[in-house]
């Protein structure tokens, strides 16, 4: 029976390994976001340094968490293989100790580092990112609004009175304000009659709110306006459906999206698709450790085999890769999220436990 000291050791080398592995790839990921949004947005009116600073620090914890499983994979190996050029494993072997527990603590780092990364990260980063898209839309608010240049869905909405199809160049407040908007009003016959090009668009009770908008009619002149209205039938549960990105949406808040989605007759997939992941999450660390142990539990003389920790990385990357899959074709309906979340950390539990159990118990 492995000792409270010895276990609380291997736990809090974990924690350390693991602390300096997400520094270390933080600043990494800081300093690449920076120089790439630095580059492509330098030549922009109202660009400067401290805005391009402040944009990436906020979008820098979307970034990290999707990087968390590696961070576990990556600190798992390099906690046991320290322990393994240290003796320190060979000797726990020798008092008894079996792998399962001194993986225990590892696991519990593991499962803690997920509850983290959801508990405390995601909300950073959900409201980091959102933030991030308000200040780089300021930022190129008027460089471009071009049909071609649009990257949201088109929405199309259908009145009393008329059809209306919607673009924007930016998804803004998780759906509800597009930026560098374009409305186009068609009349039964699909023809256009009318376009509207807002610099803001806000979604209100019952209407489009436009600002700072372009008019054109027909082959004449542009007629600006400052405010302006587009009356619309659409609720905000669907747009943020349509629109939103599920990562913009806190863990907290994915629940009552998805019930609230779904009582207006909306599947809301994406959505629960982004809450099962982020619940599924501790046991994909928990699994990741165990597939490290599979490579880095081994004693060699010369140290670990690098063909063996090769394998391990590859591992990690193959499921992390099948996560992405699967939660495609959740996100897409294919599948039901609570699969398609569940199923790859199931399958990787599955083949750790097996592995080790055929090395420990043979």
């Amino acid at each position: 029976m492995m000792g409270w000291t010895l276990g609380r050791y291997f736990f809090q080398r974990y924690v350390v390994i693991t602390t300096w592995f997400f520094i270390g790839i933080y600043a990494l990921v800081f300093l690449i976001d920076f120089t790439e949004f630095s580059s492509r947005t330098s030549g922009l009116p109202n660009f400067t340094f401290l805005s391009a600073l402040a944009i990436s620090a906020l979008r820098v914890p979307m970034v990290m968490q999707q990087t968390v499983p590696f961070v576990a994979l990556f600190a798992a190996m390099a906690t046991l293989i320290s322990l393994n050029r240290k003796y320190e494993l060979v000797i726990a072997r020798s008092a008894g100790i079996s792998a399962w527990q001194f993986l225990r603590p590892a696991c519990l780092g593991a499962l803690l580092f997920g509850v983290l990364t959801v508990g405390v990260l995601n909300p950073l980063a959900a409201n980091g990112l959102s933030h991030s898209e308000f200040l780089e839309s300021n930022l190129r608010s008027g460089d471009s609004n071009t049909v071609s240049a649009f990257a949201a869905p088109w929405i199309h909405q259908k009145t009393n009175n008329s059809d209306t199809i919607i673009g924007a160049r930016a998804v803004l407040n998780r759906g509800l304000e597009l930026s560098d908007a374009v409305f186009f009003e068609l009349d039964q016959d699909g023809d256009i009659i009318e376009r509207k090009d807002a610099r803001r668009a806000y979604l209100r009770d019952g209407y489009w709110e436009l600002n700072d908008v372009k008019r054109f009619r027909g082959r004449g002149p542009a007629e600006t306006l400052a405010d302006d209205r587009v009356p619309t039938n659409l609720k905000p549960e669907f747009v943020q459906e349509r629109l939103a990105r599920p990562e913009t949406i806190p863990f907290f808040e994915l629940p009552g999206k998805i019930e609230v989605a779904r009582s207006f007759g909306l599947r809301a997939n994406a959505f629960a698709m982004q809450f099962h992941s982020l619940v599924a999450l501790p046991l994909l660390l928990v699994a990741m450790t165990l597939i490290a142990a599979t490579v880095s539990m081994r004693f060699e003389r010369m140290g670990q085999s690098s063909t063996m920790i090769l394998g391990g990385i590859l591992a990690g990357f193959l499921l992390y890769v099948v996560s992405v899959l699967v939660k495609a074709f959740g996100n897409a309906g294919f599948v039901p999220p609570f699969v398609a979340a569940w199923l790859p950390v199931i399958v990787a539990m599955f083949f750790g436990v097996t592995f080790l159990l055929y090395r420990e118990d043979g």
